[in-house]
């Protein structure tokens, strides 16, 4: 009940979240910039309010965030102290282009990411790059709508093609976008989208979707032109969409909600679309800018390998009524509350089964190895008066999930790459802004106003995740 030798146990952060230095060492303004805490966050993640500049009625963040940029060395000492052999971070467009599309690229943000890819093989740590984790240039939005316009995709190539030359030494796997699917459902933060008056919203989503997956597929298929060892992934937020009950309506209903998830995934480890996407656009009245070469693109840019997030796993019920009064959960995908499972304080349903569950239905989908590149539990935690913090909800929640993805490997057969743990150092949440939702090993002291010290502390789940790297994942005690 072990994994591979070459198991790639490690942890993942985005830039977005973690880095702060927001106008350091010329640095462009980015979505995330801009995205405030408090009550307008979710309108404008969603595209429903318009905000391109920081104004002083708000509060930002990812400004501060919990400084990587300035304690990197620190932070990468301490993963290497819990046996990393993997890190999963994402690269900040606008600190490599701070328009998006310059010519030359900024050299203090290239050589920044060197230095951090240098410091991570210092401990043997493998980076996997994210090359964009919500992360679209304010600048690209002002000149062309950002993912709307289909010229997104040649500034994209242009900032991967700087990525690859500078970097394919260092950097080995890849990701072309972080959680591709959240475009349906954040299109500002997953794509920089502001809706017009009077646009149609299906049409403006997949069109952008269109325009990504072309931008993915031509990325591809550059990087294993430029780097032939290289590996290059697709990521989706994953999580099955259970039926409620064995109504055959609720059944067809739990089918198409995952279809919301498959339909980017399909297109990037298939290299085409499937027949009923073509279906479901048709039906909302949507024609995507799709050519020739668009197609023959996506055939020819197909990833390596299929990487994903799990937190829970969500529940749907065709009935309105029971939809009406039984659905919860977080912020982003509300859903019907499955009676059968316990939720964190944020209303995320704990599932370790489904994580086995999604893992099987992923790889008999595609089969291409997996990567499972973001799990954990988010939760407010206490630092005791001697400085330690005791997060046994956090152990327990990691415990049964790595079990879960132990049985899928050896009992079911399921080819698995790695597992990075989410926010290993504590980090903003994207969905609200927030630093007291914790997921990390690794305590960070700052509040969800920014103040602390941003002194580093270990959690006891560092000793314990430093115990099952050591192990294999073999003693999860």
């Amino acid at each position: 009940m072990r994994f591979p030798e070459n198991f790639l146990w490690g942890g993942a952060t985005a830039a977005n979240q973690c880095e702060g230095a927001w106008n350091e060492d010329g640095k462009g303004l980015s979505t995330v910039d801009v995205i405030p805490y408090g009550e307008d966050r979710m309108k404008v993640n969603r595209g429903q309010m318009k905000m391109l500049e920081c104004d002083e009625a708000h509060s930002y963040p990812a400004h501060k965030a919990v400084d990587f940029y300035h304690h990197y060395k620190e932070d990468i000492a301490l993963m290497g102290e819990m046996g990393f052999k993997c890190f999963r971070l994402s690269i900040s467009w606008t600190r490599i282009l701070p328009d998006g599309d310059d010519e030359i690229p900024n050299q203090k943000g290239i050589d920044f990411y060197r230095s951090v890819f240098e410091e991570c093989k210092k401990y043997g740590i493998e980076p996997l790059v994210t090359i964009d984790h919500f992360d679209t240039p304010i600048e690209l939005i002002k000149k062309y709508g950002g993912w709307k316009d289909r010229r997104m995709i040649d500034a994209f190539l242009h900032y991967c093609e700087i990525l690859f030359e500078n970097y394919k030494d260092l950097v080995r796997y890849w990701i072309t976008f972080n959680e591709i699917n959240m475009l349906l459902h954040m299109p500002f933060m997953g794509a920089g989208i502001l809706y017009e008056e009077g646009e149609d919203k299906d049409q403006v989503n997949y069109t952008a979707a269109h325009y990504e997956l072309v931008a993915s597929a031509k990325a591809v298929k550059m990087a294993h032109q430029m780097m032939p060892q290289a590996m290059v992934g697709c990521m989706l937020a994953a999580g099955q969409f259970y039926p409620y009950t064995s109504n055959p309506d609720d059944i067809y209903k739990g089918m198409e909600a995952d279809k919301d998830n498959y339909f980017f995934i399909d297109v990037q480890a298939r290299g085409e679309y499937p027949v009923w996407a073509w279906k479901r656009m048709e039906k909302a009245g949507v024609s995507i800018d799709c050519t020739k070469e668009d197609l023959e693109a996506l055939k020819e840019g197909v990833v390596d390998f299929v990487s994903f997030s799990y937190y829970c796993s969500r529940c749907t019920s065709a009935d309105p009524e029971i939809v009406k009064n039984h659905a919860r959960g977080n912020a982003v995908f509300a859903a019907v509350v499955n009676p059968y499972l316990k939720a964190s304080e944020w209303g995320w349903q704990i599932d370790p089964l489904g994580l086995r569950i999604t893992m099987n239905i992923l790889y008999d989908r595609y089969r291409k190895p997996l990567f499972i590149v973001e799990n954990g539990f988010g939760a407010v935690d206490t630092v005791e008066s001697d400085g330690s913090i005791h997060d046994p909800y956090r152990i327990a929640y990691m415990r049964e999930h790595i079990r879960a993805m132990r049985d899928a490997v050896n009992e079911d057969g399921i080819p698995l790459l790695g597992y990075t743990c989410w926010g290993c150092i504590d980090l903003v949440s994207a969905s609200t802004g927030e630093m007291k939702k914790r997921y990390g090993q690794i305590y960070v002291d700052a509040d969800d106003e920014g103040n602390g010290t941003f002194n580093r502390y270990r959690k006891d789940s560092f000793y314990w995740y430093k115990k099952v790297i050591e192990s294999n994942g073999e003693d999860l005690d």
